[in-house]
């Protein structure tokens, strides 16, 4: 199975998930004015649209590169990742003005068993779908992928803090409701904005990592014809980048040897690292010394 079929795969269990538990949370929620829950609802609504964002922008980015995109689609990942941040900030933003709403208008919060069990459903639930889309992250290392798993990983802690507020409700502690609302929402805020980042960095063309160009360096130091290397260049492509680079050589070897040690810089570059999608190498004489 390859990496868009799994990212569907995850996508569509998110979808369905994250559906049902919000309408759990939203059922239970607005009955007991719960504002640890009605910001659990709002993050499950937010976490319905990433996953829907999500298989969006896998079928779109799993398309190959045609004649007005030449080198694919891989973009649409880390567009599909900025407007799932852009959500999340939204969300986070109505939860906490939601909570601070509540306390000043003394607004009754009703406690039950009821917030309890569907805190616990939710707990379980988002653990197991955590689990299976982390795997799949560090598998294929697909943003999308990573927004999502995060939202699981963060919804289990979020919905512990619900789970704790509601027990503190039980016992008479009602102001801690609506301070884990916040702190839910502070969280989602924090979340939503590393993902923005990261996806603004690839859209924006930022470069490769240091390690990664090391890595290519090691590669073509390999190859003791190389006399000097300027110009690099590297451009993401989605989640892979295309290089370029300029070798000096010996001006006294042929065309064809020159270019033949490009070729084969070039595809021992693409084997050996993974990130990388395309090597287009420039070839320059120089003079040496007979």
């Amino acid at each position: 199975m390859n990496r868009y079929k799994e990212t569907n795969i995850a996508s569509i269990l998110g979808i369905v998930g994250n559906i049902v538990l919000m309408l759990l949370k939203g059922i239970i929620g607005f009955i007991s004015n719960s504002q640890a829950m009605l910001a659990d609802f709002f993050n499950s609504f937010g976490d319905v649209f990433s996953s829907l964002m999500t298989f969006i922008g896998n079928k779109i980015s799993s398309k190959e590169a045609d004649e007005d995109h030449n080198l694919g689609h891989g973009k649409a990942e880390y567009i599909y990742a900025f407007l799932i941040s852009i959500i999340m900030l939204l969300t986070a933003f109505t939860m906490i003005k939601k909570a601070i709403t509540t306390y000043f208008n003394h607004d009754q919060i009703l406690f039950s068993n009821s917030l309890i069990i569907v805190s616990i459903i939710t707990i379980i639930t988002k653990l197991l779908l955590f689990l299976y889309t982390n795997k799949i992250y560090k598998k294929y290392n697909n943003i999308l992928i990573k927004a999502n798993s995060k939202d699981h990983r963060n919804d289990c802690f979020i919905t512990l803090c619900t789970l704790i507020s509601t027990i503190l409700g039980l016992k008479g502690f009602a102001l801690a409701d609506i301070i884990v609302g916040v702190l839910i929402s502070l969280w989602i805020a924090h979340t939503a904005i590393r993902i923005f980042m990261e996806s603004y960095d690839v859209l924006m063309d930022k470069t490769m990592s240091e390690e990664k160009k090391e890595e290519v360096y090691k590669i073509i130091e390999k190859h003791k014809e190389v006399i000097k290397v300027n110009h690099f260049n590297a451009t993401p492509v989605g989640y892979r980048y295309q290089i370029s680079f300029t070798i000096f050589l010996d001006g006294n070897l042929t065309t064809f040897e020159s270019h033949e040690i490009a070729n084969q810089l070039e595809r021992e570059i693409e084997k050996e690292i993974p990130e990388i999608y395309l090597t287009v190498i420039h070839v320059n004489p120089v003079k040496t010394k007979d």
